[in-house]
Protein backbone atom coordinates (compact mmCIF):
# COMPACT_ATOMS: atom_id res chain seq x y z
CA UNK A 1 0.00 0.00 0.00
CA UNK A 2 1.19 3.54 -0.66
CA UNK A 3 0.61 6.21 0.96
CA UNK A 4 0.57 9.63 -0.65
CA UNK A 5 1.74 12.84 1.41
CA UNK A 6 0.59 15.97 0.49
CA UNK A 7 3.17 17.76 1.86
CA UNK A 8 5.57 15.77 -0.43
CA UNK A 9 3.44 16.47 -3.88
CA UNK A 10 4.45 20.74 -2.64
CA UNK A 11 7.50 22.26 -4.77
CA UNK A 12 11.03 22.98 -2.64
CA UNK A 13 10.82 26.25 -1.06
CA UNK A 14 13.33 28.92 -2.87
CA UNK A 15 16.87 29.34 -1.77
CA UNK A 16 17.39 31.40 0.87
CA UNK A 17 19.28 34.31 -0.92
CA UNK A 18 21.28 36.59 2.08
CA UNK A 19 20.80 40.39 1.77
CA UNK A 20 23.67 42.33 -0.07
CA UNK A 21 26.53 43.05 1.75
CA UNK A 22 25.91 40.24 4.50
CA UNK A 23 28.69 37.38 4.42
CA UNK A 24 27.73 33.49 5.61
CA UNK A 25 31.07 32.03 5.54
CA UNK A 26 31.32 30.01 8.61
CA UNK A 27 32.96 31.08 11.56
CA UNK A 28 35.92 32.51 12.01
CA UNK A 29 34.40 34.78 9.32
CA UNK A 30 37.29 35.60 7.59
CA UNK A 31 37.84 39.06 6.68
CA UNK A 32 38.19 40.97 3.02
CA UNK A 33 39.40 44.64 4.91
CA UNK A 34 42.59 45.82 3.57
CA UNK A 35 45.41 46.43 6.55
CA UNK A 36 46.09 49.75 7.73
CA UNK A 37 49.42 51.20 6.54
CA UNK A 38 51.18 54.23 7.85
CA UNK A 39 49.80 55.98 4.37
CA UNK A 40 46.42 55.11 5.01
CA UNK A 41 46.45 57.70 8.31
CA UNK A 42 44.48 61.18 8.20
CA UNK A 43 46.80 63.52 6.48
CA UNK A 44 47.23 66.23 9.77
CA UNK A 45 48.72 62.59 11.78
CA UNK A 46 50.32 61.83 9.10
CA UNK A 47 51.96 65.17 8.65
CA UNK A 48 52.78 65.24 12.15
CA UNK A 49 54.58 61.90 12.50
CA UNK A 50 56.57 63.14 9.13
CA UNK A 51 57.58 66.41 11.25
CA UNK A 52 58.19 64.58 14.53
CA UNK A 53 60.83 62.80 12.40
CA UNK A 54 63.61 65.56 12.92
CA UNK A 55 65.88 65.17 16.03
CA UNK A 56 65.55 67.33 18.97
CA UNK A 57 68.73 67.04 20.53
CA UNK A 58 72.39 66.30 19.83
CA UNK A 59 74.19 62.73 19.18
CA UNK A 60 76.63 60.86 20.85
CA UNK A 61 79.57 61.73 18.99
CA UNK A 62 81.28 64.52 17.59
CA UNK A 63 79.63 66.71 14.83
CA UNK A 64 76.12 64.85 15.37
CA UNK A 65 74.68 68.40 17.06
CA UNK A 66 71.36 68.67 16.96
CA UNK A 67 71.17 71.03 13.59
CA UNK A 68 73.06 68.39 11.52
CA UNK A 69 70.76 65.47 12.85
CA UNK A 70 67.48 67.16 11.22
CA UNK A 71 69.73 68.56 8.16
CA UNK A 72 70.56 64.87 7.66
CA UNK A 73 66.77 64.17 8.32
CA UNK A 74 65.97 66.77 6.17
CA UNK A 75 67.92 65.45 3.20
CA UNK A 76 66.45 61.68 3.77
CA UNK A 77 62.98 63.15 3.20
CA UNK A 78 64.07 64.70 0.20
CA UNK A 79 66.05 61.58 -1.72
CA UNK A 80 63.95 59.08 0.33
CA UNK A 81 61.27 59.75 1.97
CA UNK A 82 58.48 61.94 -0.15
CA UNK A 83 59.10 59.26 -2.90
CA UNK A 84 57.37 56.50 -1.60
CA UNK A 85 54.14 57.55 -2.67
CA UNK A 86 51.75 60.49 -3.01
CA UNK A 87 50.01 61.09 0.59
CA UNK A 88 54.08 60.87 1.59
CA UNK A 89 55.43 63.50 -0.88
CA UNK A 90 52.66 66.07 0.16
CA UNK A 91 53.71 65.73 3.55
CA UNK A 92 57.29 66.11 3.04
CA UNK A 93 57.16 68.66 0.84
CA UNK A 94 55.08 70.55 3.55
CA UNK A 95 58.09 69.92 6.04
CA UNK A 96 60.90 71.12 3.03
CA UNK A 97 58.96 74.09 2.30
CA UNK A 98 58.02 75.41 5.33
CA UNK A 99 61.79 74.87 6.71
CA UNK A 100 64.16 76.29 3.43
CA UNK A 101 61.35 79.11 2.70
CA UNK A 102 63.10 81.61 5.45
CA UNK A 103 66.48 80.74 3.78
CA UNK A 104 64.91 81.09 -0.01
CA UNK A 105 63.25 84.48 0.47
CA UNK A 106 66.83 85.87 1.91
CA UNK A 107 67.68 85.65 -1.34
CA UNK A 108 65.70 87.35 -3.31
CA UNK A 109 67.12 89.79 -5.38
CA UNK A 110 65.11 93.30 -4.21
CA UNK A 111 63.03 95.00 -5.95
CA UNK A 112 61.69 91.33 -6.95
CA UNK A 113 58.88 89.98 -5.36
CA UNK A 114 58.16 86.42 -4.12
CA UNK A 115 55.16 84.06 -3.89
CA UNK A 116 56.61 80.31 -4.19
CA UNK A 117 53.39 78.55 -2.19
CA UNK A 118 51.36 76.90 -4.32
CA UNK A 119 47.63 78.16 -4.81
CA UNK A 120 44.71 76.42 -3.25
CA UNK A 121 42.98 73.99 -5.91
CA UNK A 122 39.84 75.54 -7.29
CA UNK A 123 36.02 73.88 -6.17
CA UNK A 124 34.32 72.43 -9.10
CA UNK A 125 31.60 74.28 -10.98
CA UNK A 126 29.31 74.60 -13.33
CA UNK A 127 31.67 76.86 -15.77
CA UNK A 128 34.59 74.65 -15.36
CA UNK A 129 35.36 72.57 -18.64
CA UNK A 130 38.67 71.54 -18.02
CA UNK A 131 39.56 68.61 -15.51
CA UNK A 132 41.40 70.08 -12.33
CA UNK A 133 44.89 69.86 -11.91
CA UNK A 134 46.63 67.43 -9.23
CA UNK A 135 47.28 69.47 -6.03
CA UNK A 136 51.17 68.11 -6.65
CA UNK A 137 51.39 69.80 -9.57
CA UNK A 138 51.15 73.07 -8.43
CA UNK A 139 49.63 76.30 -10.51
CA UNK A 140 52.18 78.58 -9.23
CA UNK A 141 54.97 77.89 -11.15
CA UNK A 142 57.55 79.43 -8.51
CA UNK A 143 56.85 76.54 -6.97
CA UNK A 144 59.37 74.78 -8.91
CA UNK A 145 61.75 77.19 -8.30
CA UNK A 146 62.02 76.54 -4.46
CA UNK A 147 61.41 73.06 -4.97
CA UNK A 148 64.34 73.16 -6.70
CA UNK A 149 66.28 75.63 -4.31
CA UNK A 150 65.49 72.95 -1.34
CA UNK A 151 67.43 69.85 -3.61
CA UNK A 152 70.24 71.98 -3.98
CA UNK A 153 70.04 73.51 -0.36
CA UNK A 154 69.75 70.03 1.55
CA UNK A 155 72.73 68.36 -0.45
CA UNK A 156 74.75 71.50 -0.40
CA UNK A 157 73.90 71.28 3.94
CA UNK A 158 74.93 67.66 4.65
CA UNK A 159 77.86 67.73 2.05
CA UNK A 160 78.97 70.96 4.38
CA UNK A 161 78.67 68.94 7.65
CA UNK A 162 80.30 66.12 6.59
CA UNK A 163 83.74 67.55 5.61
CA UNK A 164 85.43 71.21 5.73
CA UNK A 165 86.80 70.72 2.69
CA UNK A 166 83.44 71.34 0.72
CA UNK A 167 83.01 73.93 -0.86
CA UNK A 168 79.14 75.52 -1.60
CA UNK A 169 78.86 75.80 -5.19
CA UNK A 170 77.70 79.55 -5.63
CA UNK A 171 76.89 79.50 -9.45
CA UNK A 172 74.27 77.05 -8.77
CA UNK A 173 72.35 79.41 -6.29
CA UNK A 174 72.94 81.93 -8.65
CA UNK A 175 71.24 81.04 -11.57
CA UNK A 176 67.79 80.28 -9.64
CA UNK A 177 67.77 83.59 -8.87
CA UNK A 178 69.56 85.74 -11.03
CA UNK A 179 67.11 84.19 -14.19
CA UNK A 180 64.69 81.08 -12.63
CA UNK A 181 62.77 83.04 -9.66
CA UNK A 182 62.05 86.39 -11.63
CA UNK A 183 61.34 84.13 -14.69
CA UNK A 184 58.68 81.95 -13.29
CA UNK A 185 57.41 84.73 -10.58
CA UNK A 186 56.56 86.93 -13.67
CA UNK A 187 54.88 84.47 -15.57
CA UNK A 188 52.87 83.96 -12.22
CA UNK A 189 52.04 87.49 -12.01
CA UNK A 190 51.14 87.33 -16.35
CA UNK A 191 48.76 84.45 -15.25
CA UNK A 192 47.03 86.77 -12.33
CA UNK A 193 46.51 89.72 -15.09
CA UNK A 194 45.76 88.28 -17.84
CA UNK A 195 43.09 86.22 -16.19
CA UNK A 196 41.95 89.48 -14.73
CA UNK A 197 41.31 91.09 -17.62
CA UNK A 198 39.58 88.18 -19.96
CA UNK A 199 42.98 87.46 -22.32
CA UNK A 200 44.51 84.48 -20.57
CA UNK A 201 42.71 81.16 -19.46
CA UNK A 202 43.74 78.78 -16.43
CA UNK A 203 43.75 74.75 -17.47
CA UNK A 204 41.08 73.66 -15.12
CA UNK A 205 38.67 76.80 -14.22
CA UNK A 206 38.03 78.67 -16.98
CA UNK A 207 35.43 81.41 -15.84
CA UNK A 208 32.42 81.76 -18.46
CA UNK A 209 31.35 84.81 -17.40
CA UNK A 210 35.37 86.31 -17.81
CA UNK A 211 35.16 85.03 -21.64
CA UNK A 212 33.55 88.14 -22.88
CA UNK A 213 36.54 87.88 -25.91
CA UNK A 214 36.66 85.12 -28.65
CA UNK A 215 39.87 84.59 -27.92
CA UNK A 216 41.73 83.65 -24.76
CA UNK A 217 45.39 81.66 -24.97
CA UNK A 218 45.79 79.12 -22.31
CA UNK A 219 48.48 79.74 -19.93
CA UNK A 220 50.42 76.35 -20.16
CA UNK A 221 51.43 77.29 -23.37
CA UNK A 222 52.51 80.71 -22.23
CA UNK A 223 56.39 81.32 -21.11
CA UNK A 224 58.33 83.99 -20.35
CA UNK A 225 61.90 84.78 -21.66
CA UNK A 226 63.63 87.17 -19.23
CA UNK A 227 66.66 89.44 -19.83
CA UNK A 228 67.96 92.52 -17.74
CA UNK A 229 67.03 94.32 -20.87
CA UNK A 230 63.79 92.64 -22.18
CA UNK A 231 61.25 90.35 -21.63
CA UNK A 232 58.97 88.51 -23.89
CA UNK A 233 55.78 86.34 -23.92
CA UNK A 234 56.87 82.88 -25.43
CA UNK A 235 53.56 80.81 -26.99
CA UNK A 236 53.99 77.43 -27.31
CA UNK A 237 51.90 75.49 -29.94
CA UNK A 238 52.39 72.72 -32.40
CA UNK A 239 53.96 74.47 -34.87
CA UNK A 240 56.66 75.36 -32.32
CA UNK A 241 57.40 78.39 -30.51
CA UNK A 242 57.57 82.01 -31.28
CA UNK A 243 57.89 85.03 -29.14
CA UNK A 244 54.52 86.98 -29.29
CA UNK A 245 55.28 89.83 -27.27
CA UNK A 246 58.54 91.73 -26.56
CA UNK A 247 58.64 94.72 -23.95
CA UNK A 248 61.71 96.75 -22.66
CA UNK A 249 62.31 96.95 -19.16
CA UNK A 250 64.91 98.81 -17.20
CA UNK A 251 67.34 96.84 -14.55
CA UNK A 252 66.09 97.89 -11.61
CA UNK A 253 62.19 97.88 -12.66
CA UNK A 254 59.65 95.96 -10.20
CA UNK A 255 58.48 92.70 -11.62
CA UNK A 256 54.41 93.51 -11.36
CA UNK A 257 55.63 96.57 -13.96
CA UNK A 258 57.18 94.25 -16.76
CA UNK A 259 54.25 91.73 -15.87
CA UNK A 260 51.36 94.19 -16.50
CA UNK A 261 53.18 95.77 -19.69
CA UNK A 262 53.55 92.32 -21.15
CA UNK A 263 49.67 91.89 -20.37
CA UNK A 264 48.48 95.13 -22.03
CA UNK A 265 50.91 94.74 -25.23
CA UNK A 266 48.95 90.67 -25.16
CA UNK A 267 45.57 92.21 -25.21
CA UNK A 268 46.99 94.51 -28.33
CA UNK A 269 48.06 91.66 -29.89
CA UNK A 270 45.06 89.57 -29.64
CA UNK A 271 42.73 92.48 -30.81
CA UNK A 272 45.29 91.98 -34.04
CA UNK A 273 45.25 88.85 -34.06
CA UNK A 274 41.48 88.43 -34.30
Amino acid sequence: MVIIDEKCMLPPPPPYAPPPGVDLNPPPFPSHKVAKTLASLPPHILLYIVHQTLPQTSGEFDGEGKIERQRKTLYWMSIGLRLVNRIFYIACMHVLRSTYLPAYTSLIHKPYSSDPFPMSVPTPTTSTSLPLASPVNALQRETQVLDYFIALKVREDVWADDTELHLERDESFRDLFDLMQPRARTEDLVRVFGEHAGIISVTGCVDSRRRSQSATLPFNALSVSFSPRRVGLVFSSKGGKRTIVDVGRERDDKLEVAAKRLVRELNVWLRDYQ
